[in-house]
């Protein structure tokens, strides 16, 4: 869909409640359990390596909580946290089991006092919210000083929406076509028949300014290849391999300020 407008800005949350509950088998069966190779040989290692030192951790998007289940089985942690606004995606992720838990909440008003974790998680998620500023604050006020936020994105250059494989008959070539990625949008795109998923896309940079104006410091940025499972998929389009699918960013929490000390004790708590 060409949103080129941003009609959907005002309907955009209940829009993308209402596609999240629909497509949320879709995402269990097609991403989880092994089904999908960028998670299994890429993004649940990574996570693993990153979080490695973490003991109490939130995962901001957990989905049926696999993320939090393979952590779990690496070694033992203090607390593990998943929250998700899709109830049907709660709903699998208790059934399949663990000692994690888990809440129905969205990102901008985490259910947690101020400095609960250590370590919090988004994982191709923040492409599909709304108030970034909200959720990156939110980030923010439950990390810990010191803590860590492993954010995994969607590359947000090379997966632009109208970006896609060319294949140029004339010249005997082919390239990665970008779309307008200094326009900011919200999307709905059919990305299998059908499956229809809200997007919001941004610049990298309105993702660094934010994070920056939400006391989150960039510690590595990652753009690594897309894992050999994945490229098997599709082994005619040999350049993919050059072609970043995903954006790791990991941000250090900097220490509080006296004001910002002040302003949290002054805010009521949720226990």
């Amino acid at each position: 869909m060409d949103e080129s407008d941003n009609y959907l800005d005002d309907e955009f949350k209940a829009i993308a409640a209402e596609l999240w509950s629909h497509n949320a088998t879709w995402w269990q069966d097609g991403f989880t359990e092994g089904a999908d190779p960028e998670y299994t040989e890429q993004i649940l290692p990574i996570l693993a390596d990153l979080a490695a030192s973490g003991t109490r951790i939130l995962e901001i998007g957990s989905g049926e909580g696999q993320v939090l289940r393979y952590l779990e089985g690496r070694r033992s942690r203090e607390r593990l946290v998943g929250i998700d606004p899709t109830p049907e995606q709660i709903e699998r992720a208790v059934a399949r089991g663990g000692p994690q838990f888990y809440l129905r909440s969205g990102a901008d008003n985490l259910p947690f006092p101020d400095a609960s974790f250590d370590t919090v998680i988004a994982c191709l998620v923040f492409e599909h919210i709304d108030d970034l500023e909200a959720a990156l604050a939110e980030v923010s006020r439950v990390l810990m000083d010191g803590g860590r936020f492993h954010f995994l994105l969607n590359h947000p250059l090379f997966q632009t929406p109208d970006s896609g494989w060319i294949d140029d008959q004339v010249f005997e070539e082919q390239y990665w076509r970008i779309g307008r990625y200094l326009q900011e949008r919200h999307t709905v795109e059919e990305v299998e028949k059908d499956v229809f998923i809200p997007f919001v896309h941004r610049p990298l940079s309105k993702y660094l300014n934010c994070a920056r104006g939400a006391s989150l410091r960039l510690e590595t940025m990652l753009e690594p290849a897309p894992p050999p499972g994945f490229l098997d998929l599709a082994p005619e389009y040999y350049q993919a391999r050059f072609v970043p699918r995903l954006l790791v960013l990991e941000f250090s929490r900097e220490p509080r300020s006296k004001d910002e000390v002040q302003a949290e004790r002054a805010t009521p708590q949720t226990p």
